[in-house]
């Protein structure tokens, strides 16, 4: 081990930048031959099927209500929604997108034992669209233990847990692929947590939990799959699951590591994972909660620089959040933009649906949405073609609602070179970047801060495409770029590290 003076959070992110010179030699062909499988198979359980609840001709009984909302419930947060034939093996689209289609994701329930679902262990299998029963025993004390006996735990009857498969991305993204995949949890989260208001459930994000004790819940081989984050899911229609009592986001630290060793290229991802682990081999510490009073002032507020108000009135997504439930299952990717300009009000309403929860209320979406840490987040867009809007780079004042112009452009060309030559970045109206000071995050949540700012950012930006999607906009996200020109370009502060791009523009 050698002492640097980095953090291996901070030296992962910098090993994994694209940069002009070398972008070559990562663009090396894919081994077909070891593509792996999108989805988890189990040999033993019991099967629990959920499609026959999507419709109204489910045989009705006093169970039902309570099967079609859980059917509904996961079809929402990572149901299949296509089947794409392909010279092999078909495509299949999830309500959640991820970068090329890998889906790095599983999804675990974890029921403390209700009349519906006996106590234990079950795998979300969104092939067949059902749970298998896995390991018959109650295990909601080991959960209360692994999450520090996280107080919304107390009176749940269901948990999540969401893992990841590392080889399903780095097979085609190497070792950025950490990126990539805590991103598409992001994504998943957000549907997560819009499918859960649908539904009448109010999910709790814990981020902090000894993960030694969730791998062994479930059985994982932590070189392969290893637990990402845990989600208390309270049931609202339930009385005895008071929802007054949830509490905010827990985020616990990690250790900042600094004496590492020089790590080969592919197993680089591995050993940084790992790093960011909580090792306690007792009961952690009690949870630290990310309630803490957040600052009143937006972060950056340049010298008399143009501002333009973004407030305005809330998308309306119908009765009983209905075109949101249809808008999660129709979403896709945009593949080409015609160039064509979009309207301030178009803009104005996709950061609003996204940063103004309070909005939301009224008709049934969460306030104040568990994120883990928002206030480590920052939003800069690159305009390109905004009617109402000057050309140039804007920085988002979420708490003050208003663009700040810092650089005046047209960005169109440079955008086509930051996103790798991708035409989404040229022909896009606006391009959307989401970033964070790495060194004051790591300071605050050690190198597991990594996790907690790529997770917040994939979740603002699905909340993004649904938006998009609702208003008949294209929208993709872009998780390959050249890091540092994009500050050097668009004028972004230099401790800005770019986490995600979102473009948004007008469907070809």
């Amino acid at each position: 081990m050698s002492k640097s003076l980095t953090s291996i959070a901070t030296h992962y992110h910098q090993r994994t930048k694209y940069h002009p010179e070398t972008i070559a030699r990562k663009s090396q062909g894919l081994d077909w031959s070891k593509q792996p499988s999108v989805f988890k198979q189990y040999k033993i359980g019991t099967s629990y099927d959920l499609t026959v609840y999507l419709s109204d001709k489910a045989t009705s009984d006093e169970h039902t209500p309570y099967w079609r909302r859980l059917s509904r419930f996961l079809a929402c947060s990572y149901g299949l929604t296509a089947k794409i034939p392909t010279m092999g093996e078909p495509l299949y689209l999830r309500a959640a997108p991820s970068a090329g289609g890998l889906y790095p994701a599983e999804v675990y329930l974890i029921s403390r034992g209700t009349p519906q679902l006996p106590a234990g262990l079950y795998h979300y299998q969104p092939q067949t669209h059902s749970l298998i029963y896995f390991w018959e025993s109650d295990v909601w004390s080991n959960l209360q233990e692994a999450c520090a006996w996280d107080l919304d735990l107390e009176d749940a009857q269901l948990a999540i847990i969401t893992t990841a498969i590392f080889y399903r991305s780095a097979w085609r993204y190497e070792d950025r692929a950490y990126r990539r995949i805590l991103l598409d949890t992001g994504h998943l989260l957000g549907n997560i947590e819009l499918a859960a208001a649908i539904n009448h459930y109010r999910p709790h994000l814990i981020g902090g939990f000894s993960d030694y004790i969730i791998n062994e819940l479930l059985y994982l081989d932590p070189d392969q799959e290893a637990g990402i984050t845990v989600i208390s899911l309270k049931d609202l229609l339930n009385p005895q699951q008071n929802p007054s009592q949830s509490f905010k986001t827990t985020t616990l630290p990690s250790e900042i590591h600094t004496d590492y060793p020089s790590i080969s290229d592919g197993e680089l991802l591995y050993y940084f994972h790992q790093a960011t682990e909580i090792r306690i081999s007792e009961r952690l510490p009690d949870a630290t909660l990310s309630n803490e009073i957040s600052n009143l002032e937006d972060k950056y507020n340049f010298p008399f620089c143009l501002k333009v108000s973004t407030k305005t009135k809330p998308i309306n997504w119908g009765e009983n959040l209905l075109n949101l439930e249809q808008t999660i299952l129709k979403r896709r990717s945009t593949r080409a933009y015609t160039g064509a300009n979009l309207t301030l009000e178009e803009l104005n309403s996709l950061l609003n649906f996204t940063y103004q929860a309070q909005d939301y209320e009224d008709i049934g979406l969460d306030a104040d949405p568990d994120y883990f840490d928002l206030s480590l987040i920052e939003t800069f867009i690159a305009v390109s073609g905004v009617n109402g809007l000057e050309e140039g780079c804007y920085y988002y004042a979420p708490k003050a609602q208003e663009l700040r112009q810092i650089r005046f452009k047209n960005f169109r060309q440079e955008l086509h070179y930051l996103c790798l030559g991708q035409e989404l970045g040229r022909d896009a109206a606006a391009v959307i970047f989401h970033t964070a000071d790495l060194e004051k995050a790591v300071q605050k949540y050690g190198d597991r801060a990594y996790r907690y700012l790529h997770l917040d950012a994939g979740h603002l930006g699905q909340r993004l495409n649904l938006a998009a999607i609702e208003l008949n906009l294209g929208v993709s996200g872009i998780g390959g770029f050249f890091d540092d020109q994009v500050n050097e370009v668009l004028g972004i502060p230099s401790d800005e590290a770019v986490l995600y791009i979102t473009t948004l523009g007008r469907p070809h």
